[in-house]
């Protein structure tokens, strides 16, 4: 038994060490990394299979539905990667027979002679797949390793710290003018984006990492709301020398980083999940504490309006104002590629094959090359149909509404700081996706997996002796 014990304690390091490191390997969006991920992912799952034979049943049991719309999801995959008769695929889908036929085979009888699957581009499918397959096994490893309000604060913590770095070395990396950046050689620019190759991917890490710091600082708030001057300058003291202060100066180099990046939808996102978030906290939090508003009225005056404006937020402003859909193409791409939601919507054109089949309907003039719609509510109903991106969607609005059940039900700060944290991750990211596509980079998907994961357990996780429902 206490063998148990200790291999799931170093199995929990290990998940936070990864939550720690996919980021410094350029988002993980390189094929070695997201590989690393994998394999780690799939190796933490199947030893927690190993060391409780009952696992399985306890989660289906807690967690059934989640369960089901996980294996709806990955099970609605493999309809366009599993080979089907020819006969069948030429029935369903006959542009994918014209497409082997022009593209790739070029010989009738070839073709006719195999069976053939329905995604357009297998291999991508296959990648797609086992990327879905890891997030699963990252949710359900959450949802199982994360089983007290110790680790709780402390994947709160992590995810935290992982944001801090980033963002002290972006900016340092700006600031020093120096022209590649430590790891990996790459160009750095006037633009603030730490170990990722895209801003846009770097700041909605950011804005993940940014929700997590925010929600640990809510469940370190103290529920007594005592007005003595004694009570109050005892606390004063007390928070500067607290941890608490490091993670408001983090939060301060996130939010400076974020501005820095110069990314119009991440700081967008990010300014309005936390006011949407911030709200229901102040509508829903019983009892209302000052502490709380004051958190929030510290960092619209100090964060936004004072320290952002000194790193660039005057840019960011100018770049909104400036923005002209006459010059921007990606408003095309989305129209150009509704036709393929028409076409292809049911079941979808497989995971990973927008790049492949948007150039059917590319109009001239767009010169760019475009491998992503811009847009994950379209890319992902073109790719998995139009069933399984009303999977995911599901799956996300349970997390959330779980999340919102703690909201408002639970005493405890430290669950509500949590349901916080994956209410506003859920928000900025619902935001960002309408215009970008920030689930493409998988350290950015793991994180916000891991805050749904956390959404969802906020409702009903035990505080032990501290409880308080």
């Amino acid at each position: 038994m206490v063998n148990v014990l200790k291999t799931e304690k170093f199995l929990f390091g290990f998940l936070l060490f990864t939550l720690f490191w996919l980021p410094l390997s350029l988002g993980a969006n390189r094929p070695w990394a997201w590989a690393l991920m994998q394999m780690s992912l799939f190796s933490i799952g199947g030893t927690l299979v190993l060391l409780n034979t009952s696992l399985l049943h306890q989660l289906y049991t807690k967690y059934r539905t989640f369960i089901i719309l996980w294996v709806i999801f990955l099970a609605w995959q493999l309809i366009n990667i599993v080979p089907l008769p020819f006969a069948l695929v030429e029935a369903i889908r006959p542009e994918r027979v014209s497409y082997l036929l022009s593209e790739q085979w070029g010989n009738q009888e070839n073709v006719t002679s195999k069976w053939l699957s329905l995604s357009f581009d297998v291999g991508q499918s296959d990648v797609t797949f086992f990327k879905s397959l890891a997030y699963c096994f990252l949710f359900f490893i959450a949802l199982t390793l994360v089983n007290s309000a110790k680790r709780l604060r402390y994947t709160l913590i992590v995810i935290s710290a992982a944001g801090i770095f980033q963002a002290i070395y972006g900016a340092l990396e700006v600031l020093s003018g120096i022209k590649y950046s430590l790891v990996f050689k790459q160009p750095v620019s006037h633009i603030a984006t730490g170990s990722y190759i895209y801003k846009n991917h770097y700041a909605n890490f950011l804005m993940l990492c940014l929700s997590a710091a925010i929600g640990y600082l809510i469940a370190s708030l103290h529920q007594d709301n005592t007005t003595s001057k004694r009570e109050r300058l005892r606390r004063l003291v007390k928070f500067w020398l607290s941890n608490k202060v490091l993670f408001r100066i983090g939060i301060i180099i996130m939010v400076i980083a974020l501005v820095m990046s110069r990314s119009r939808m991440g700081n967008s996102a990010f300014f309005i999940a936390m006011t949407i978030t911030a709200t229901l906290g102040l509508i829903y939090f019983k009892p209302r504490q000052k502490s709380y508003i004051t958190l929030f009225i510290s960092m619209l005056i100090i964060d936004i309006l004072l320290v952002s404006s000194l790193f660039g937020l005057k840019q960011v402003q100018q770049r909104l104002e400036q923005t002209n859909f006459a010059q921007e193409s990606r408003d095309e791409v989305i129209t150009d590629a509704l036709p393929l939601l028409g076409k292809y919507g049911l079941i979808g054109t497989g995971g990973g094959t927008f790049y492949t089949v948007y150039p059917q309907f590319q109009s001239e003039s767009i010169q760019h090359f475009y491998d992503h719609a811009h847009n994950e509510y379209l890319q992902f109903s073109i790719e998995f149909g139009v069933v399984g991106a009303f999977v995911l969607a599901l799956l996300v609005l349970l997390c959330t509404k779980n999340a919102l059940s703690a909201v408002r039900n639970r005493r405890h700060p430290l669950p509500r700081g949590t349901a916080f944290a994956s209410i506003m991750a859920t928000i900025g990211m619902a935001l960002h996706s309408s215009v970008d596509f920030p689930l493409q980079a998988p350290a950015n998907t793991a994180i916000f997996i891991v805050l749904l994961a956390l959404g969802a357990l906020s409702r009903n996780i035990s505080m032990g002796r501290q409880s308080h429902r």
